[in-house]
């Protein structure tokens, strides 16, 4: 039976969870915080971990360093509001699995834990108990760790579009591929950047070799000189075994490195003599160990920019910037935009068992005005949000996140036929009137308060978590438009 933690200050939230969960096989611990679910963890890890993003003692970006300083490889998932989409990106940067956006669906929720615990494990530590003179590379157990991780499948999860940008980077693959040099990919979290990496190596004449990624996000020191460089047993506490860093096993063909600008700067210097000498030493080790790797590295700020301010070791950046390519974000190539949402249409349809054919023509116009903050991570988490919501054969905007459904609106001010009449900012269309901006903002904030309050029932908790405020600031504002007497009229 897998462990789960859950990590959730509100205790109803989590009885619920922990109910639903247990009931579908599952032995679920709960803490109320982050410290206790830290300790929770350390006393007894866990297969898999969900915590909310917002806890009264730290937020999960915290929570999720230490956890992954424990076990680097155990899926983590983010529970946040849709509002709070950016920081969800971000802690996904860091490491997190993948993000749940309140209020929880059950059947999503089932999905996305069933895809993280069945998700490709880091690869585990190689124990050899012979003495440190013996040669490893003839261990048999070693021998099928390494094979294992060079066992490379492709996801098909990716496809490239038909926008002038799009074909310039495709053009910009194909020259490079075929070359040895090193490459920076620079984009924006959830733009594909691992898989343009895998793409180049699949047409470089190291296809057949192995492709190893690393996230050097948010990693210690002596975690992310271990995972690229190995360790011998012994040579620092926890080191129970020997382990291959990333390096050795990407031996004869690519490495990938994802957001690099976060590796420590220690770690940098390390990595650097391995790029030049090209022979990489495990930790506590005294054996230099000949390497023949493609580097391919990523990241979402410039690494020109990260030297100049001495956050990057400038001759490192040098070394890398062979070859450079750029991959612009989604909504800047809107000619792109439907042709991906039906490529996620079809994936959440095969994961789902459902036969939804189409959009409607709001959803495919909120879709190209909307900003995708996350890329195309964001696009394909929400088409799976919504095809499990759609009951006929067509996206309607009410299976949308709010954020997305109502992002006109609530952005600009603009006023529908929709609104509430009661809207005491609302403009008169017969008279012809402009609000000036702060009636533009509160006629928005207005309507969206209402929208919200009435899809969850008038359940305020529900509608405050919703709208990324808490109740008493939701009852204030409530008072403020008089909302509760127009509600009940």
């Amino acid at each position: 039976m897998k462990k789960l933690l859950i990590i959730e200050d509100d205790m109803d939230m989590s009885q619920l969870l922990k109910r639903f969960l247990t009931k579908n096989g599952y032995d679920v611990d709960l803490a109320i915080n982050g410290t206790k679910g830290i300790a929770a963890f350390n006393a007894n890890p866990a297969d898999l971990v969900l915590c909310d993003y917002r806890l009264g003692d730290m937020d999960g970006v915290e929570v999720l360093k230490k956890v992954k300083d424990v076990e680097p490889g155990v899926p983590f998932i983010i529970m946040t509001g849709y509002s709070d989409i950016r920081t969800a990106v971000n802690v996904m940067k860091m490491g997190a699995f993948d993000y749940l956006a309140k209020p929880l669906l059950p059947d999503e929720t089932l999905q996305l834990i069933k895809r993280a615990l069945n998700s490709q494990q880091p690869l585990a530590n190689i124990v050899d108990d012979r003495s440190s003179s013996s040669s490893s590379d003839s261990d048999p157990d070693v021998q099928a760790a390494v094979s294992s991780a060079r066992t490379y499948a492709s996801k098909n999860n990716y496809v490239f579009g038909k926008s002038s940008q799009s074909k310039e980077l495709i053009r910009q693959i194909e020259l490079v591929a075929p070359t040895n040099y090193s490459v920076i990919i620079y984009g924006e979290s959830g733009a594909g950047k691992e898989v343009i990496a895998q793409t180049i190596h699949k047409k470089s004449k190291r296809a057949k070799q192995p492709f190893i990624a690393m996230d050097c996000g948010a990693m210690s020191k002596e975690l992310a000189g271990s995972e690229l460089f190995g360790h011998e047993k012994g040579s620092f506490t926890g080191a129970l075994g020997t382990k291959i860093g990333h390096f050795e096993l990407a031996n004869g063909g690519t490495i990938f490195l994802d957001e690099i600008a976060n590796l420590p700067y220690d770690v940098q210097s390390s990595l650097l003599r391995v790029v030049q000498e090209r022979k990489v030493k495990r930790i506590g080790g005294t054996k230099e160990i000949p390497i023949d790797v493609r580097i391919i590295v990523a990241s979402n700020e410039n690494l020109s920019d990260a030297y100049k301010k001495g956050k990057f070791r400038e001759d490192l950046y040098h070394r890398f910037n062979e070859f450079h390519l750029t991959v612009a974000p989604l909504r800047e190539r809107k000619d792109d935009i439907m042709m991906y949402a039906n490529f996620f249409l079809n994936i959440a349809n095969q994961e789902l068992e459902k036969n939804v054919e189409t959009y409607s023509p709001e959803v495919e116009d909120l879709f190209v005005k909307y900003p995708w903050y996350g890329n195309l991570r964001e696009m394909k988490n929400v088409i799976r949000r919504a095809v499990l919501l759609t009951e006929g054969t067509m996206v309607e905007a009410k299976s949308l996140p709010f954020e997305i459904s109502n992002f006109t609106r609530t952005t600009m001010g603009i006023v529908d036929d929709k609104t509430d009449h009661n809207n005491p900012y609302a403009t008169d269309d017969a008279k012809d009137e402009k609000p000036d901006l702060k009636s533009a903002a509160l006629g928005a904030e207005y309507d969206l308060i209402i929208k919200v309050l009435k899809d969850v029932n008038f359940n305020k908790s529900k509608a405050a978590q919703i709208l990324n405020i808490d109740r008493k600031t939701l009852y204030n504002k409530m008072k403020a438009y008089n909302m509760e007497e127009k509600l009940s009229e």
